[in-house]
């Protein structure tokens, strides 16, 4: 056994740019796939509202270590490509957080008062532009709250891709806790560096929170 050096304490906390890049990339590729969700879950046609539905219901039925792992080695196993252990994760946590993240925006939209949609519709315009000018600016307020609330638990997911072998955050003190046989201090460095990232968004959701509800009493 040997002593924690600056080096092992430098390789956990530069293993943070690799838990920031999975966490943005991530939040990107689920927004992307979260507004699709969103807008089909309130559209009219009951055929896209019955997709987005499936959608929703199936990928939050499935545990999001269990798709990490169907990724990772089914995909080589029954269609005989190979993925990266980043690809495998950012293809699990981005379809998991489309999802979520669509259920956030749909509750939102639908959260706008129903004055403001008949307002909107006796203006005479199309669905998209009253959905584009009157609603959806109203919904992002509404869902700035739990959407940043959203993205700390993301980033606390993202430890799952140590379990396939990518070295971030959670996996770098796997290792160095192998290697100088001190889990404890180790893994209390691994706390601290989640808390740094997570503890801000956590504060940042909750004052948004207040802040809007407060302006919604008035």
């Amino acid at each position: 056994m040997r002593g924690i050096s600056l080096h092992d304490i430098w390789m956990i906390i530069s293993a943070l740019r690799w838990t920031l890049l999975l966490a943005l990339t991530t939040f990107a590729c689920g927004a992307v796939i979260g507004l699709l969700i969103a807008m089909a879950r309130t559209s009219h046609q009951r055929w896209l509202q019955g997709i987005a539905w499936f959608y929703v219901e199936l990928i939050q039925g499935i545990p999001l270590l269990g798709m990490l792992f169907l990724l990772f080695f089914g995909t080589p196993m029954f269609l005989g490509i190979d993925v990266s252990s980043f690809t495998a994760a950012l293809i699990a946590f981005s379809l998991s957080a489309g999802a979520f993240l669509g259920e956030i925006w749909r509750g939102s939209i639908m959260a706008v008062p129903k004055g403001q949609w008949e307002a909107a519709l006796s203006l005479g315009i199309s669905r998209l532009q009253m959905l584009r000018t009157v609603i959806l600016p109203q919904a992002f307020r509404l869902s700035l709250p739990p959407t940043v609330g959203f993205s700390v638990q993301l980033i606390k997911n993202t430890s799952l891709a140590a379990l396939v072998g990518f070295v971030e955050l959670t996996r770098s003190g796997q290792i160095v806790s192998g290697s100088t046989l001190q889990p404890l201090v180790v893994y209390l460095l691994v706390a601290l560096c989640y808390f740094a990232l997570c503890f801000p968004l956590a504060r940042l959701s909750l004052q948004l929170e207040a802040r809007f509800h407060v302006a919604g009493r008035h």
